[in-house]
C-alpha cells in the first residue's frame, strides 16, 4: 500500500471465445498492458486496427518504476489524445543540475529554445501513466482489454499465431494475425519463440527510495558524484507527482538488498541527504540491479516485439519506457499499411532495421553512463574525478561527464526508407530524423505544425503551391500542405527550423519523421520516394 496513491482492481471478464469454445480470429494480439502495450493499443486504435490486449495482472504496476518521460514520447502521447492530462499530473523540468561532492560542476537545458508545445521532460509516476492510458482506452471500441488473462503458449501458422491463454476459468485457445509481444524484460513469448536476449549485467546495486514530503526543490534533476552525505558512491533526486520524491543511492556491489531495503537502514541516508528541516514518509523502497541487453531480431514471423522485451537498458537516462514508446510509433503505420494492403509484408523487416538502430544506440549511451558513474579500476576513478574536476570552468569537460544521457530519439539516418538528400541543407533535419514542433496559424488560429501533420504520409512545401490536395502512389496517398495557403508560419520559426525558401519541400512518413526533402516542388520526385518510403519501390 501507497500514501498517496491507491491501486485500482480492474474487472476479470471471460474472453466470447473462450465461452463459446471456439477460437476467434483478431487482427492483432497484444501481450501486456504496461506503458508500451497500453501505447500499442491507442496507437492501433487510432489507425483503424482493432486490438485485443491481455495482461496477467488486475491493476497498474506497483511503485513508481519508470519516472521520466521526454519530448517525443509526449508528442506520440499527445497525437493519442492523452498527453494533457499527463502534463497536467506530472512534473514539468528541463534542467538538469550535476554535482560532485558538495559543488555544482555542470548545468544543462534539455530544451533552450522556446515555441515547442511539448515540455522537454515530465516526472510522473508508472502507476499514474497506465492509469491515464486506460482510462482513454476506455474510450476506444477497438481496444478489447483483458485482465488475468496470460499467455501460456505460441506457435506459428503461415499468416497467424495460434495462442493458448490461461485465466481462472482455465485455459482457450485464440489466434491473430498479429502478435506484439509487450510484456517485459522477463517476457514469456520471448522465451517461447526462442528469441536470444543478449548483452551486458551489472553487479552494482542501487536503492530507490520514494519518499513523501513538502519541500521547495525547484523540480530539476539532482545528480551527485561523491556528495558528503553518501561517500564515494553517488545520488539522485527527482522531484514527482503528489509531493513524492525519487531519491537514488548508488549502494555498490558487495551490499545486502535485505538489510538494505530496512528502513532502519534507508531513514538515515535520506536524512543525510535532506538535513533535519525537512519531515518525510517513506513511500516505496526498492533494491535493483540492472543488465543492458537486445533482443537479436524484433520479428520473430508474425510476432514483433517492443519495450523492454525487445532491450533493456540501465534506468540512467530515462530511455526504457520512452525507447518502448518510440518503437510503438515506428510500427503502428507500418502494420496498418500491410493490414489494408497498401504496402508489402516486407515494409514489416524495417521495424527490425529502425528500431534495432536505435536499440544499440540507447544501450552505447547507457552502457557509457553506468561506466561513468559506477567505475570499475582506480584508472577509470581518476578519469572520471579529472573530468568532474575540469568541469567546473572548461567547456571542453563538460561534453565528457556523464551522468545519463536523457533520452532523445535515435535518427534512422541510413534507413533503407529514406530517400537521400540531393540538395544542400542547413536544416538538421536530414531524412530519417523525427520533425521538429513550431507554432503555426491554421485558418486565423493558433496552432501546432505536430498537431497538422496527424498521422498520415505529409507533403510540407514552403510557399509554392501545387494546386494539388494529395500525392498518390500506387494504394499511398500523401496529403499536400503548402505554408502559405493551408498554414501560416507564425514569426518565421516554422521556416527557421525547416531550412526553408519557396519551394522547399518535405515528404514526412506517419511517425512523423523526415522521408525526402528536396528545393524544389516535384511530383515524380515525391512519389518515387513515397514508393520507397513504404517498401515498395522506387529504389
Amino acid at each position: 500500500m501507497l500514501k498517496t496513491y491507491k491501486f485500482p482492481k480492474f474487472e476479470y471478464r471471460p474472453s466470447p471465445e473462450q465461452q463459446r469454445g471456439v477460437p476467434a480470429r483478431h487482427t492483432v494480439v497484444v501481450v501486456g498492458a504496461g506503458p508500451v502495450g497500453l501505447t500499442a493499443a491507442l496507437e492501433l486504435a487510432a489507425r483503424g486496427i482493432p486490438a485485443v490486449v491481455l495482461d496477467d495482472n488486475d491493476t497498474v504496476s506497483i511503485g513508481s518504476r519508470a519516472l521520466a518521460y521526454a519530448k517525443r514520447s509526449l508528442e506520440v502521447w499527445d497525437r493519442l489524445g492523452c498527453a494533457d492530462r499527463l502534463i497536467e499530473k506530472g512534473v514539468s523540468w528541463k534542467v538538469g543540475k550535476v554535482f560532485f561532492r558538495n559543488e555544482l560542476r555542470y548545468q544543462f537545458d534539455l530544451l533552450p529554445e522556446t515555441d515547442h508545445k511539448m515540455p522537454a521532460m515530465i516526472n510522473l509516476q508508472q502507476y499514474y501513466l497506465e492509469e491515464s492510458l486506460i482510462e482513454e482506452i476506455s474510450r476506444k471500441p477497438l481496444v478489447d482489454l483483458r485482465w488475468k488473462h496470460k499467455v501460456v503458449g505460441l506457435r506459428q501458422a503461415h499468416d497467424h499465431v495460434i495462442l493458448s491463454v490461461e485465466t481462472p476459468d482455465g485455459v482457450f485457445t485464440t489466434t491473430a494475425e498479429w502478435v506484439l509481444a509487450c510484456d517485459g524484460a522477463n517476457s514469456d513469448v520471448r522465451a517461447m519463440v526462442g528469441a536470444t536476449f543478449s548483452g551486458q549485467a551489472f553487479q552494482d546495486r542501487f536503492l530507490i527510495a520514494d519518499v513523501v514530503m513538502k519541500a521547495e526543490f525547484p523540480p530539476e534533476r539532482w545528480f551527485w558524484f561523491d556528495p558528503p552525505f553518501h561517500r564515494n558512491q553517488s545520488a539522485l533526486l527527482h522531484r514527482q507527482a503528489s509531493d513524492v520524491w525519487r531519491i537514488d543511492f548508488q549502494l555498490g556491489r558487495d551490499a545486502d538488498p535485505d538489510e538494505e531495503r530496512k528502513p532502519e537502514r534507508v531513514v538515515p541516508r535520506i536524512r543525510a541527504m535532506l538535513g533535519d528541516e525537512h519531515d518525510f514518509e517513506l513511500e516505496w523502497v526498492s533494491i535493483y540491479q540492472f543488465a543492458c541487453r537486445r533482443i537479436d531480431d524484433f520479428r520473430y514471423g508474425r510476432v514483433l516485439f517492443a519495450g523492454d522485451c525487445a532491450h533493456q537498458v540501465s534506468p540512467f537516462g530515462g530511455r526504457g519506457a520512452n525507447t518502448g514508446v518510440q518503437d510503438i510509433d515506428n510500427l503502428g503505420w507500418k502494420l496498418k499499411l500491410i493490414i489494408d494492403g497498401d504496402a508489402p509484408i516486407s515494409l514489416i523487416d524495417s521495424y527490425n532495421e529502425e528500431r534495432g538502430v536505435a536499440a544499440d544506440d540507447n544501450l552505447l549511451n547507457s552502457t557509457r553512463s553506468t561506466d561513468f558513474i559506477t567505475p570499475k579500476s582506480v584508472t577509470s576513478r581518476r578519469y572520471r574525478d579529472a573530468v568532474l574536476e575540469l568541469a567546473a570552468e572548461n567547456e571542453f569537460a563538460r561534453p565528457l561527464l556523464n551522468s545519463g544521457r536523457l533520452s532523445r530519439p535515435t535518427p534512422y539516418l541510413n534507413s533503407s526508407l529514406n530517400t537521400p538528400d540531393e540538395d544542400i541543407f542547413d536544416s538538421k533535419l536530414a531524412p530519417g530524423t523525427n520533425c521538429d514542433d513550431a507554432p503555426i496559424r491554421r485558418n486565423g488560429e493558433n496552432a501546432w505544425l505536430l498537431n497538422e501533420l496527424g498521422d498520415g504520409f505529409m507533403v510540407l512545401t514552403f510557399g509554392f503551391s501545387p494546386g494539388l490536395k494529395f500525392i498518390a502512389q500506387g494504394t499511398a496517398k500523401a496529403r499536400v500542405l503548402v505554408v502559405g495557403r493551408d498554414i501560416d508560419d507564425q514569426g518565421g520559426i516554422l521556416s527557421a527550423r525547416y531550412d526553408a525558401r519557396p519551394g522547399t519541400t518535405y515528404l514526412i512518413r506517419p511517425d512523423q519523421y523526415v522521408a525526402a526533402r528536396w528545393r524544389q516542388f516535384d511530383a515524380d520526385k515525391i512519389k518515387r520516394a513515397l514508393a520507397r518510403a513504404i517498401g515498395s519501390s522506387g529504389r
